[in-house]
């Protein structure tokens, strides 16, 4: 077998799951789902059948990736945090031809319990503190908490707040990579070392 599955967990028939990556206790991955390499589901996780999970993610214990949820490579989802896929469920009314896609990009971090609303887009590099509710689009390296979610600085890919400004221009250089990053247009780009 490529991949490690506890005695425990329930993988769907149909269901792919990449070399290297370990599925705990009590964890379900329906048949659709296309999980990628070295990818941790921790206990209790949950993956739909309409979810791709990108190489190298960490899903905390406690989470359920719903249909439509999109995580690209090096995503971290934190202990409880929620994905939702509905904007306005009702429990009698039947919406699964109203999903919103969700996607999360590459190397994001989404902080233990928050709340990302379905039909955004969490950009590069983010990270959601924990707690947030995320009710619209983020930026690339933005810096995300409260509730409702507010942008309150900048990351770098590294995971540590930048000294650059919420708006305007600026410059900074990582102290632990030495990578530049410039925010020009409400945009952050970086340059690596």
């Amino acid at each position: 077998m490529a991949f490690q599955q506890h005695p425990s967990a329930v993988i769907d028939e149909g269901a792919e799951i990449g070399e290297g990556s370990r599925v705990w206790h009590f964890a379900h991955v329906c048949g659709g789902a296309k999980v990628g390499r070295g990818v941790s589901l921790g206990q209790n996780v949950f993956v739909g059948n309409k979810v791709v999970i990108g190489d190298h993610c960490k899903v905390q214990n406690n989470v359920s990736v719903y249909d439509n949820v999109t995580l690209e490579e090096g995503v971290f989802c934190g202990p409880s945090m929620v994905f939702t896929n509905v904007y306005n469920p009702r429990s009698m009314i039947a919406r699964k031809d109203q999903y919103r896609d969700t996607l999360v990009k590459t190397g994001a971090t989404l902080g233990a319990n928050c709340t990302i609303v379905c039909g955004v887009t969490i950009g590069a590099f983010a990270f959601v503190g924990a707690g947030a509710v995320v009710t619209k689009d983020v930026p690339d390296f933005a810096l995300i908490v409260g509730v409702p979610g507010r942008h309150k600085g900048w990351m770098s890919a590294y995971g540590e707040q930048l000294d650059l400004p919420l708006r305007g221009e600026g410059d900074a250089i990582c102290p632990y990579t030495g990578d530049a990053y410039h925010l020009r247009g409400g945009r952050v780009t970086r340059q690596p070392a």
